[in-house]
């Protein structure tokens, strides 16, 4: 699945959060988006997956401008693993990941083995299949983001869009979800905080800053100790791997 995004511009207060930002994502490509808080790495997922509509540019899905498609149809086709998730009712965890079969269904109609198959496949891929009767307000911070991703799972889609995906999740479970990511065989578009993540899963990232995209290419390429002086303000050192070619980054810390 290809996402294409054409001079998208966002003003929300009377403030410019994207100015004229363009991406374009390959087939099957693992897509990571960088820059510090406050740079629209949000905003501008939150235009890719149509919660937010822009004042300028365009968005389009494989080829279609989505201002013409119905919801329904991009939510076949996009799962979101948003960073905040919040139920006024207290679900029970197969409820929760139940909610990704809705795109698939009529209105009304009622939950069927297929249906049920599917949520417990997806709990299953996040190991959480054991966790499917319990109250999702009952779990922890980490446990709630592998629970959406289930539901993101259930929806069958070719594309997942995940905002800090690794938010709440202890190492192992950051790995173990990039790791899942990887082997997916989707088109994975993520907002990542952690630049050492991006650089060992992502194939290709669009860096932001206030809004405005400062550059775009493989994390092994773009991310020189000078671009990242520029986009974070800080001073690193960056150590290649000889066995792997990838690259590590250090922070320096600032001498008192």
């Amino acid at each position: 699945m290809r996402i294409r995004g054409e001079h998208i511009s966002i003003v929300l207060g009377g403030n410019e959060i994207l100015q004229s930002v363009s991406l374009d994502t390959g087939d099957n490509q693992f897509i990571g988006i960088i820059g510090p808080n406050g740079s629209g790495k949000t905003s501008l997922l939150k235009c890719i997956y149509r919660v937010l509509k822009p004042q300028g540019g365009i968005m389009f899905l494989d080829g279609r401008d989505m201002r013409t498609l119905p919801l329904k149809e991009t939510a076949k086709k996009m799962g979101v693993v948003s960073q905040h998730n919040y139920y006024n009712f207290d679900f029970t965890v197969r409820e929760i990941v139940l909610m990704g079969r809705v795109p698939h269904k009529k209105p009304m109609e009622p939950d069927n083995p297929t249906d049920f198959s599917v949520v417990d496949e997806a709990l299953k891929t996040v190991e959480m299949e054991s966790f499917a009767d319990r109250q999702f307000s009952t779990l922890s911070g980490g446990e709630q983001q592998r629970i959406i991703l289930a539901r993101a799972l259930a929806q069958q889609t070719k594309c997942l869009i995940l905002d800090e995906p690794t938010n709440h999740l202890d190492v192992k479970h950051q790995f173990q979800l990039l790791n899942l990511l990887k082997r997916l065989n989707l088109t994975v578009i993520a907002a990542l905080h952690d630049l050492n993540l991006a650089v060992s899963y992502c194939d290709y990232i669009y860096v932001l800053k206030g809004g405005i995209l400062k550059g775009s290419g493989s994390p092994k390429t773009l991310l020189t100790v000078e671009f990242l002086r520029d986009i974070y303000e800080v001073d690193t050192k960056i150590l290649e791997d000889p066995e792997s070619s990838s690259i590590h980054i250090l922070f320096c810390r600032e001498e008192t």
